[in-house]
């Protein structure tokens, strides 16, 4: 059985965006998943001087290996000021030092939510123009509005939201099984 490896694009403890991963993670048909953490790699902030100094970090490397163990990826953003969050950017750029190709040619389901009407469509957007450059392949992607709103006890209420959200999330699925 194929196998996906989801996680959210925060370290917060109470992040909406790992419970959309989780979500949509849950909702596959044939696939197994693996939910991480941000929060588990601990990594200095990166630069040119911190690398030729003192090489990659173990976290990074680590963090690069699992992009070889799996079929491919549920990654919901957060967004601070229409970006990355500055945790995810540094795990993101310390990644592509270990391997370009970072994520190896392989389907991704890019998702984004916010408590906001515009559901992270900026960090959506960003994640879309630069991933598809760095080896995100079969790039499904989804943004996911007023989270407060919508999602309630660990599921999407919002049957629009919801019926969008299983298409997108079966057309990933089936990227990753062909």
């Amino acid at each position: 059985m194929k196998k996906i490896l989801a996680f959210a694009g925060s370290t917060s403890s109470t992040s909406i965006n790992k419970q959309l991963a989780i979500f949509a993670a849950q909702n596959l048909r044939n696939t197994a998943f693996e939910v991480i953490d941000l929060r588990d790699f601990s990594l200095p902030i990166y630069s040119e001087d911190e690398e030729k100094e003192n090489g990659l970090p173990e976290d990074a490397k680590k963090f690069s290996a699992l992009f070889d163990e799996y079929d491919g990826f549920i990654v919901s953003l957060a967004e601070h000021n229409s970006s990355y969050t500055a945790a995810f950017k540094n795990i993101y750029d310390w990644g592509s030092r270990v391997e370009g190709n970072v994520f190896r040619d392989k389907p991704l389901l890019l998702m984004a939510a916010s408590p906001g009407a515009r559901g992270g469509i900026s960090v959506l957007e960003a994640g879309i123009a630069r991933f598809s450059r760095m080896g995100a392949k079969e790039l499904v992607s989804f943004s996911f509005p007023n989270f407060y709103d919508n999602f309630k006890e660990e599921k999407v209420i919002n049957q629009g939201l919801l019926d969008v959200l299983l298409k997108k999330t079966q057309a990933f699925e089936d990227f990753v099984n062909q």
